[in-house]
């Protein structure tokens, strides 16, 4: 089948979806709109005024099937040239058209989906017969059927057809893509496990039949730069070999045009690579790697399949299969006829003159319509194996995700755990931590309390220390002074017993002659008096002061000794003796008393010289 008629199978249903009253005209209006979509999915230049131009007799009306024919041959498919649109494209345009007519809801509810349905709308125009109303045949409905079950790794049960057939019999004859469409998702035609799978099934099928895909997988490539191998995978098609690098088809990698003068052959084994084969195109050989023999033939088959159909002009081997099922079936036809033919009387000596030559063109076509089954068949059960491999092989990773997911979520359930514990042990470390940060406050507040104090009593002992040593000073110098009056006055009471006489003497000379002893005592100098007195009155004076002064250091050592001890609670406090100075004890005296008792114990010391005693001595330096 050519473009043409492909073409015009998808335009036919886009026609019909515009006749809404099913009178098999269309209006000029609607033709002009679906001219103008014809010609912008097929990539040709419009131009509105040849349609005015073809219908111009004709202006009042709508316009026949019949009559849109010239125009769409003459200016629409005679231009379309095949490769310079999509022809996906272009299937979508018409199948948007005609299925919100004649879709129905219940179908889209079923199993097929709305990419489901418009994919076996392709298919089905695809394997439909070339008369109209389209319809499909019962040999092609079960090609179809045994495809979408094979791509589900099934086998395909035609009870459920022959039960759809003999309950309607006018199925028989053909069955529209509406019905074809409505009984499938209705689960009349299949047993289907999950419309998951289906719709898996159903774009692998379509893949293949539509976009005229031989073979696809996994193979290693040479690169031409570096040389190494790298996995790639490849989509065979009567045109091409692409490549890409993974099956989602997103990066394209490469394609290897497939010429006329183009072979594929295998190589032996090198580099350490097994099941090697090359393809010698016109402009460079490309190495490939299979993954095991049986791969490298399937793949060797396959390339020089696509190159047999890229000589013989060909598009598509699912289109030659078609024909080939065809052909097969009108031989078996004819041959059913001339079976019936034989059986009559008449007709039995006219077969006899040509048996010879009918018998061998018979034979030869059954032997090319056995070896295009069998190639058929050795096809589809090499896609079956591969189909059946790649499932494995999904099924496997599937099963080792869902157990990488499964240890996840244990590994996110213990972390979660984890997590939680250490959240509870933070919040309790940084309760602690907040208690000894107070707790350290509290310690630095009594440390600084305790170091000034510290330092208040250093200030204190070191100023006591210094008034010691002062008044140590003092003392010193006063026991020098002194030592320097004492020998003063001893030196003064020398001369004055050099000068005087003993008493004895002056107290009979006294008795004797009083004018005498006046005489005498008025010749003393009056310098030794006075130098007598004053050394008296110096040393009284010095005596007070060191009373003083022994008292008050007594005072400033007991203070000193406090500070240097620590008080604790319960210590006595030991009172220094308390020289009484009162002379009157257990009784108080009067101001007058005390006045004139004070007086009378300056003269008693005026009259008597101080020598303190060793003793006295000792124990005031002692102390």
């Amino acid at each position: 089948m050519d473009l043409k008629s492909e073409l015009l199978k998808s335009i036919w249903y886009a026609f019909t979806s515009l006749d809404v009253e099913q009178s098999g005209k269309v209006s000029k209006s609607q033709l002009k709109v679906l001219s103008h979509n014809l010609y912008t999915v097929l990539n040709i230049p419009h131009d509105p005024v040849e349609l005015e131009e073809h219908f111009k007799d004709n202006n009042n009306g709508p316009v026949s099937n019949q009559g849109y024919m010239p125009y769409l041959n003459k200016y629409i498919l005679a231009k379309a040239t095949e490769g310079t649109f999509s022809k996906e494209a272009f299937d979508d345009l018409c199948w948007t058209m005609t299925s919100k007519k004649n879709c129905k809801p219940s179908i889209q509810q079923g199993l097929c989906s709305q990419k489901d349905c418009f994919k076996l709308f392709c298919l089905f125009n695809l394997l439909s017969e070339d008369r109209y109303p389209l319809v499909i045949i019962q040999p092609e409905l079960e090609y179809l059927l045994k495809k979408v079950s094979s791509a589900m790794s099934l086998e395909w049960d035609g009870t459920l057809l022959d039960e759809l057939l003999s309950q309607n019999a006018a199925l028989q004859d053909g069955m529209s893509v509406w019905e074809f469409l409505e009984h499938l998702s209705a689960g009349q035609l299949l047993h289907v496990e999950s419309k998951e799978a289906f719709s898996l099934a159903v774009d692998d099928v379509f893949m293949e039949m539509y976009h005229n895909i031989i073979k696809k997988g996994y193979l290693l490539k040479k690169g031409h730069v570096r040389r190494n191998w790298q996995e790639r995978w490849f989509v065979l098609k009567p045109s091409s070999l692409i490549y890409y690098v993974n099956e989602d088809l997103k990066e394209k990698k490469g394609e290897v045009l497939l010429e006329e003068s183009s072979v594929v052959e295998n190589l032996p084994d090198k580099e350490g690579r097994r099941c090697l084969f090359c393809v010698n195109a016109p402009v460079r050989t490309y190495e490939m790697s299979a993954s095991n023999m049986k791969q490298r033939v399937d793949w060797v088959q396959a390339i020089q399949t696509a190159l047999r159909l890229r000589a013989e002009g060909k598009s598509s081997l699912h289109q030659e299969l078609k024909l080939s099922r065809r052909k097969q079936r009108e031989t078996l036809q004819r041959s059913q006829n001339n079976q019936s033919s034989h059986n009559e009387p008449i007709a039995v000596e006219a077969p006899q003159h040509f048996a010879p030559e009918q018998q061998g063109e018979t034979e030869s076509l059954e032997q090319h319509i056995e070896s295009i089954i069998q190639k058929q068949r050795e096809v589809e059960a090499k896609h079956k194996e591969e189909e059946k491999q790649a499932r494995e092989k999904q099924q496997a990773i599937q099963r080792d995700l869902e157990r990488q997911l499964k240890e996840a979520k244990e590994a996110k359930e213990k972390m979660t755990a984890t997590l939680t514990e250490m959240e509870k042990e933070v919040q309790q470390h940084k309760k602690r931590i907040h208690e000894l940060e107070l707790t350290q406050d509290k310690l630095e507040e009594a440390l600084n309390a305790q170091i000034h104090a510290r330092l208040e009593e250093d200030g204190i002992r070191q100023e006591l220390e210094r008034q010691l040593a002062e008044e140590q000073k003092k003392l010193i110098e006063l026991l020098l002074h002194q030592s320097q009056l004492e020998t003063s006055a001893v030196g003064s009471r020398e001369d004055s017993s050099t000068t005087t006489p003993p008493i004895s003497q002056q107290t009979e000379e006294s008795t004797e002659e009083i004018p005498v002893h006046k005489t005498t005592s008025t010749a003393t100098p009056p310098n030794i008096q006075q130098s007598e007195e004053s050394s008296q009155h110096n040393s009284e004076r010095e005596l007070v002061n060191q009373s003083t002064t022994t008292q008050m250091l007594k005072h400033w050592k007991i203070q000193l000794n406090r500070l240097m001890k620590p008080i604790t609670p319960g210590d006595k406090v030991e009172h220094l003796p308390v020289k009484p100075t009162c002379p009157r004890q257990g009784q108080a005296l009067t101001s007058t008393e005390f006045i004139a008792k004070v007086q009378t114990g300056i003269t008693q010391e005026k009259g008597n010289s101080y020598s303190p005693s060793p003793t006295q001595e000792e124990e005031e330096q002692g102390s």
